[in-house]
């Protein structure tokens, strides 16, 4: 019963031309079940009806299913205990409720969880968990690959292969979920009320999310905006708007697009503030200059002082970081009278690249010229340094391990989290 759809294994397109998104919401799996993560209600109750249910059946089993999909994180029929047991079965033989495959993961010194993953069609992404005092947040990807060829960017050297699907996208939060106990423990029936202490998350919650992993999330607008409606509805992940932000390069035809219609928070990836040096180190700027792009973020919808949108500026020796530099932005930002916030960027030096980071002086320096003309311009620390952690630079490593060692390895975390968890 898998639809056909368009082969969309390689998208070749270079990084001034934008992409074509790849016409896909669901991935084929070999074994022809249908995967039902990253689907909303109506697209389960529509699945189920083809299926061979009526319509009454399969809104009741569709409003089951989400629950069990998204507020409870179960990937077995068997475990659903308002579903009949004559009904298991079949669904088990007709769906399947996915994760990506974890290839690799790695575990930093303070905090950091990094994960290679793989799509059930054979791709490999990124996905990335950093712990702070008083949050969780989750770096997520929404491609594999990249068109963009940022100068300073890991996951730019790399072609991009397709778009993530909402189920690939919303995969991550989920196996986050997992893999930080979060998912409610106690009475698994959908009907019965729950009390406090059976209606509980072990571990460090997952506060807030990112769309900062691989990829240009609006370079597949439709399915992530999908992914985070899921993210974000009440009676499924139930994320506010508030703790999510999405993170963009500067696609500006598509920034109104996403204040209306996904409505989370925005950052934007600045990076220069000339022509001459954001054309070479962020070149989509030669598509979308600066000025086009800090006017789309003006007029993005619901940006005020209290959701301040966020410029992420990486520090690069010799290259965007002098005091006139600071005060360009400064200028800049007052120019278009923007509710903001710069996180300036240590640069994380990968293998081949032609950047350095700035020095400490000079990104405080840097940082001082900002706050003094009352915009907030934090340094944001270093995370995850004793492993692969500029974001594409896992996917890296892996492939130059021979696969032996990588199903190995992926079987070891499997056997550890197996033990944590008896």
């Amino acid at each position: 019963m898998q639809a056909a759809m368009p082969d969309t294994t390689l998208m070749t397109i270079p990084g001034q031309v934008d992409p074509v998104p790849a016409p896909r919401d669901i991935t084929p799996r070999e074994d022809g079940r249908v995967d039902l993560l990253g689907l909303p209600r109506p697209r389960i109750r529509a699945l189920l009806e083809e299926a061979g249910l009526d319509a009454k059946q399969a809104k009741l089993r569709a409003k089951q299913l989400f629950h069990w999909l998204y507020h409870r994180g179960v990937t077995d029929f068997d475990a659903m205990s308002d579903i009949a047991k004559t009904m298991r079965p079949w669904l088990a033989e007709r769906f399947v409720i996915g994760r990506p495959d974890i290839v690799e993961a790695q575990h930093s010194s303070d905090g950091t969880r990094k994960w290679l993953l793989r799509t059930s069609d054979g791709h490999e992404f990124e996905m990335v968990f950093i712990p702070d005092a008083d949050r969780g947040t989750l770096c997520v990807s929404s491609q594999i690959g990249c068109t963009l060829n940022c100068t300073f960017c890991h996951t730019g050297t790399m072609r991009l292969v397709r778009n993530l699907t909402p189920g690939e996208i919303v995969g991550q939060v989920m196996l986050a979920r997992d893999s930080l106990g979060e998912w409610p423990k106690g009475k698994m029936d959908f009907a019965a009320e729950e009390s406090e202490v059976e209606y509980r998350a072990d571990g460090r919650l997952l506060t807030n999310i990112v769309m900062m992993g691989m990829g240009e999330p609006l370079y597949n607008f439709d399915n992530v905006r999908d992914a985070l409606q899921l993210v974000m509805d009440g009676e499924g992940l139930a994320l506010s708007k508030r703790r999510i932000t999405l993170s963009t390069s500067g696609v500006v035809p598509m920034m109104a697009r996403c204040g209306e219609e996904i409505g989370v928070n925005l950052a934007v990836s600045l990076h220069a503030v000339t022509k001459e040096v954001r054309d070479e180190i962020v070149p989509i700027n030669r598509k979308y200059g600066i000025e086009e792009l800090l006017q789309a973020c003006a007029d993005y919808p619901s940006a005020n002082n209290a959701r301040r949108i966020t410029f992420e500026y990486v520090m690069l020796k010799d290259k965007n970081d002098t005091d006139a530099d600071a005060r360009e932005l400064v200028r800049l930002l007052r120019q278009y009278d923007l509710p903001a916030k710069v996180n300036l960027i240590p640069f994380n030096p990968w293998p081949g690249s032609a950047h350095e980071c700035s020095t400490p002086e000079r990104i405080r320096s840097f940082s001082a010229i900002v706050f003094d003309a009352g915009i907030s311009a934090p340094v944001r620390t270093p995370r995850g340094r004793d492993i692969d952690a500029a974001c594409g630079q896992l996917k890296t490593s892996a492939e130059k391990k021979s696969r032996a060692q990588r199903d190995r390895e992926a079987a070891e975390t499997a056997e550890t989290a197996e033990t944590a968890a008896a």
